[in-house]
């Protein structure tokens, strides 16, 4: 029995050193390629003949805003054009970091500051405060990056665009410094988060109702209607947003494939600045509970009017932040002058999803707001 037992032992020990080392060459295989896909540099504007565009420009920079170093993309194919600062969702998820993988058409009519929010990406540090970390700061930091911008740039008024999360704080920026912008741009605009967190909680019970899809019932039934604003729900409702196809576009069916994979092979950042996006999305949703405290305000009452030309643009999917009250919301805002825009293909990122209409649907903004452009554009897919 002694024999056998060391004979078996040897064999265990041996296929699982034989798995350690597979596992480990297989880490070691992934580093390596993660490190080629992370060279961290900006990726310039190029012709049909491979040479840089002279008249683009393609940086990232770190810029001190308001005492903290904050990390940012500034892109565009043409420097002359008006400058236009994204202010990104999430709350701490850098949309430059998955726009690669997707056509962009931003960059064609603007020189754009694809911004990364403090303690988010670029501009994630464990050193921050989770006390210092609020909406009231973020508000004023897109304030201090559009100064940097105006300054920057020699323009007296920029275009402000943000993006689901990004609008809660794009909307109040908007509203504290009207004479800073030209206009603002809201793609997927929050107006009162819980309300529709609720509207898309019945919407998915409903529909899996429909098909007994039991296991994925028995997830919502662990959140009562009273407890959708807790983090653990908001990363829950991901997976079954995404099945359904009202998630973050109307195709991508999986979060790991549409949004970690395109952040883990963008070459413009470094590997640490990858993980570090992913800390930062950890630490503003649950460390510092921005979650909470957005999907706890009504912004319907909070900004009630602005004193520029407003635009809201969304897909008719989107149960991420709800369509209705987007619109129920835009009608009762008042603004010297205004338009919606739905896309009929979209769920919550038409930036990504129609990137044609999209195009359009700037052009004719600029010119609403008394921009020249040239309307001859084509978008360049491989860009």
């Amino acid at each position: 029995m002694t024999s056998t037992f060391r004979i078996v032992t040897r064999k265990i020990l041996g296929i699982m050193l034989i798995i350690l080392l597979s596992i480990f060459t297989c880490l070691i295989i992934l580093l390596i390629v993660l490190q080629f896909y992370s060279l961290g540099e900006a990726i310039p504007f190029t012709d049909k003949t491979g040479n840089e565009i002279k008249e683009s420009i393609s940086e990232k920079i770190f810029v001190n805003i308001n005492g903290v170093e904050q990390g940012m993309f500034i892109k565009g194919k043409d420097k002359s054009n008006p400058v236009l600062l994204f202010v990104h969702g999430g709350p701490g998820m850098p949309e430059y970091a998955i726009s690669r993988k997707y056509p962009v058409v931003l960059e064609n009519l603007f020189t754009v500051c694809w911004w990364e929010q403090r303690g988010a990406g670029l501009s994630y540090s464990p050193d921050i405060n989770p006390d210092e970390l609020t909406f009231e700061q973020l508000i004023d930091d897109v304030i201090g990056v559009t100064k940097y911008l105006r300054k920057r740039f020699g323009q007296d008024r920029i275009y402000l665009m943000a993006h689901s999360g990004g609008t809660f704080i794009g909307i109040q920026a908007a509203e504290k410094a009207p004479d800073l912008y030209k206009a603002y741009i809201a793609v997927a605009q929050i107006s009162n988060q819980l309300e529709s967190e609720k509207l898309a909680y019945h919407y998915m019970v409903e529909q899996y109702t429909q098909t007994s899809n039991k296991k994925m019932l028995r997830k919502f039934e662990k959140y009562p209607i009273n407890q959708l604003n807790t983090p653990s729900y908001y990363a829950m409702r991901d997976a079954p947003m995404h099945q359904l196809g009202v998630g973050t576009t109307r195709e991508m069916k999986s979060v790991f494939s549409g949004i970690f994979m395109p952040v883990m092979l963008n070459k413009e950042y470094t590997l640490k600045e990858k993980i570090n996006i992913w800390l930062g999305k950890f630490f503003t949703t649950n460390k510092v509970g921005l979650w909470n405290k957005l999907v706890m305000t009504d912004l319907t009452q909070k900004v009630k009017k602005l004193d520029i030309p407003m635009f809201f643009i969304h897909g008719i999917y989107d149960y991420t932040v709800s369509y209705p009250l987007a619109k129920v919301y835009f009608e009762n805002l008042q603004a010297p002058g205004k338009g919606f825009y739905t896309f009929e293909q979209s769920a919550h990122s038409p930036l990504f999803e129609e990137t044609e209409k999209m195009q359009h649907t700037l052009q004719e903004i600029l010119i609403k707001t008394n921009k020249k452009i040239n309307t001859t554009i084509k978008i360049n897919k491989n860009q």
